[in-house]
Parts: C-alpha cells; structure tokens; sequence
C-alpha cells in the first residue's frame, strides 16, 4: 500500500497543555481516513499540524516528524507551498466578501497564475465539479460568496481548496453546519475525490464516518487509542474504550 503521509511520534502542547502525545500514523494516498473521538481529544489539533496552522497559535509547540511524499513538513520548509499541496476546508463556511470568481481566483493569483483564459475555465471547471456552477446559472462574476446558502457556501469554499489541485485535503467537521441534503452533496463529492486526493476528515458523525471513511482514526486525550479500516473499527473494534464510544457510551 502507497502511504502518502507518516506521522511520527507527534506531540502538541499549548502553554503546559499537552494536546497530542506521541501519535504515530501512516495514512494511505487517495483514501478517506475519519477522525473520530469526543470534543477536545485532539482531532482538529492533527489536522493543524498537517498544515502547520498551529504556530500561528502562542504558545504552541510542536515535535516529532510528519513525513509528506518523504519530506518532513516540520522541518524548515516553504510554508506558502506547503498549503498549496495541503488544502483544508474548515466547520464554519468562511468565504470571502466579494464575488464567486474572485473567491476562486485569488488562490491562483497568489500562487502566481495570471492567465484570465486559465482562471476561468479552471473556475467553472471546479465550481462544475462541486455542482455550484448551474445553481449560480454561471454569474460567478456577479454573486457574492456571502449571498449563498450555508451549504453552497461551503461548496464553494470546498472548490477553491481544490483548484490549487492539494495531494490532500483536509477537512475540520465541515458538514457539522449543514442540512442532510448538503451533507449528502458533500459526501458524494468527497467519495468521488478520493481516488486523486488524499482526504483527512474529522467529524462527530459516527454515521458519517462509516458512510464515506476508508480507515478511521480514534482518538482520545491527545492518543490514537485504534487505528483501523472502518469495517474493524465497527464492527470489531480491539480496545474496550473504542467500543464503548460508537455505541455511545460516552462522548
């Protein structure tokens, strides 16, 4: 199996709070893999790391290693590219306040795409792909992010992740704010994605997580308690606190 990112020995602290301990992880390329566990075990804190959004955060410390295609991103390394290569889609919709192309444009030009003709056709190629093209008739230019509805919001954010073409994507609980016919639309499109992306997806949703997930991930107090196919976790989950958990014992 072709692992695209390994996770070694990873630990995050804030101040004296220790908010990952030693997680070890190897994820598959162009899988699902669902991080699960109950408020506050670390989930949001993994998917951070991946993109280095926690040292933006005082007093956040990091060690350990996370391996991308080989290279060490928690080494020196160029952080702007880095997120070219690492999307993430975050719970609450966060687009710009200003049109539909120029929320889809400006990834490109910050990546220094100049070319109108290319913008354009990868614009509608990804709004297309996200089903938000034909909802907005093609007024991309004339929409504002703001104007669309919570789910197409979150579509749209979704699609400007994704036109910078990451070799993972990573999403933070993003269906938490949405009906179950956007949540649907998501899920869909995530399934249909994983066979050119690697996806991280942390969610509260059991159900979704066994809908859409390859492998799922169960953490708890900052440790990977079971790591396993969605199946085993399931159905024949190894440790009595995993148990426990999917059958809503706590959490």
């Amino acid at each position: 199996m072709d692992y695209l990112l390994d996770i070694q020995n990873l630990c995050v602290s804030y101040r004296d709070k220790l908010a990952l301990r030693d997680i070890s992880l190897r994820i598959p390329s162009c899988s699902i893999t669902a991080l699960i566990g109950p408020s506050g075990c670390g989930k949001t804190t993994l998917l951070r790391s991946i993109n280095r959004l926690n040292e933006h955060i005082p007093n956040c410390k990091s060690s350990g290693h996370i391996l991308l295609g080989g290279v060490d991103i928690l080494s020196p390394v160029d952080v702007r590219a880095l997120r070219r290569t690492v999307g993430m889609v975050f719970q609450k919709p966060n687009p710009f306040p200003f049109s539909v192309m120029e929320n889809m444009r400006l990834p490109l030009v910050l990546a220094g795409i100049r070319e109108r003709a290319f913008i354009r056709q990868e614009t509608r190629r990804y709004l297309e792909l996200v089903g938000l093209w034909e909802e907005i008739e093609g007024e991309a230019d004339s929409t504002n992010g703001l104007e669309l509805s919570v789910g197409q919001q979150q579509r749209l954010c979704l699609a400007r992740a994704l036109i910078l073409r990451p070799q993972v994507l990573l999403l933070d609980e993003p269906c938490s704010a949405l009906d179950p016919h956007s949540t649907a639309r998501v899920e869909e499109l995530l399934l249909g994605l994983k066979t050119r992306v690697t996806i991280l997806i942390a969610t509260h949703s059991l159900a979704q997580a066994k809908r859409i997930a390859d492998q799922v991930v169960f953490l708890l107090n900052g440790r990977v308690v079971e790591y396993a196919t969605v199946d085993k976790i399931f159905n024949r989950p190894d440790n009595e606190k995993t148990s426990q958990y999917i059958n809503g014992l706590f959490g």
